[in-house]
């Protein structure tokens, strides 16, 4: 028998994952602190709709994902899996390590799946990238650089770092499969005292480097990622049609009589399949209620992405704020 979930946000996002679960064959309820949103939601998909405080209690519900402001998802995450539910939390998991630590403890002591939304984590050129880096197509790792960019998306709990870069930092620390041992922030707020622009710069071990970054009030849209080997380069460009959103860049670089010289190449576009990432990421979380396996992304690594954030976080004022070196380990 398939999984029973409900949608707990009813929002932008959560109503993406109403429609996708739906189509998904696993849609039983929605949520939301807004009761004609999701009665509208309700009429809309077929499922129930079920009130916030009665969504634990509820024996017909395996699973929550919740889609909820980012303060929420702690307390709501904890209540779900003391009640005996499966959940999938959005990002950011919580404003705070501590809070994050307590929902991931109290998953574990439960016995029940904890995932977490880094939904790039399951794009089809980011799967690909991976392999090649696995199979050392780029040879060694040595620098790494993600650019999220655009227009908009200005939140009153949230500002550029928490909001755009955890996707980013997600992907950044599957490849290095280690925590950054040196972490310097960066960020300008323009609108109020929240940051609409972010740098990251990050050092891990074996001396692989890693910047980050982030704005909300870009002229134009860049979802860019950036791996630098010792052999290749590669660039997941999300902005690109499916057939050019991973390139490899075979480059060469010598010295020549003390004088360094280079090569460039065209790239060469690796083929991807194609897939909704949000799909295959719900996808995962089911087979993992049905399997009882661990998440790709699970508890411990939202801790880690809340750490680096935190790290990385600086004085919001109207002014660009002075470089902040700070160590997470």
């Amino acid at each position: 028998m398939k999984p029973r979930i409900a949608v707990l946000g009813c929002g932008y996002w959560g109503s993406n994952h109403i429609r996708t679960l739906k189509s998904l064959g696993v849609l039983h309820a929605v949520s939301d602190a807004n009761r004609p949103r999701a009665e509208g939601f309700a009429s809309e998909q077929d499922c129930l709709a079920v009130d916030p405080e009665e969504i634990y209690a509820r024996d017909d519900i395996d699973a929550i994902v919740m889609a909820l402001p980012p303060q929420f998802h702690s307390e709501c995450a904890i209540r779900a899996v003391r009640a005996g539910k499966d959940v999938l939390v959005e990002k950011p998991v919580a404003l705070t390590v501590p809070d994050a630590e307590r929902a991931v403890k109290a998953a574990r002591e439960a016995g029940r799946i904890f995932m977490v939304g880094h939904v790039l984590r399951f794009h089809p050129a980011f799967e690909k990238l991976k392999e090649l880096i696995d199979a050392d197509e780029l040879g060694q790792v040595k620098y790494i650089h993600s650019h999220r960019l655009g227009l908009g998306k200005f939140h009153t709990e949230n500002d550029a770092l928490w909001d755009l870069a955890p996707h980013d930092l997600s992907m950044i620390l599957a490849i290095t499969g280690a925590a950054p041992l040196e972490i310097r922030g960066e960020g300008a707020a323009l609108l109020d005292h929240l940051s609409d622009f972010a740098h990251l710069h990050m050092r891990f071990p074996n001396d692989l480097r890693s910047h980050l970054f982030t704005s909300r009030l870009n002229p134009y849209r860049e979802r860019r990622l950036t791996v630098v080997g010792t052999r290749a380069m590669a660039v997941f460009d999300d902005v690109e049609p499916w057939g050019r959103k991973l390139a490899v860049y075979r480059h060469a670089v010598w010295q020549d009589s003390g004088q360094w010289a280079f090569t460039a190449n065209e790239p060469s576009y690796v083929e991807v399949e194609e897939g909704m990432p949000l799909t295959r990421e719900l996808e995962h979380f089911i087979r993992c209620i049905e399997t009882r396996e661990e998440p790709r992304t699970n508890g411990e690594e939202a801790i880690l992405v809340l750490k680096v954030l935190t790290a990385g976080t600086v004085t919001h004022d109207t002014r660009f704020v002075p470089d902040q070196k700070v160590s997470i380990g």
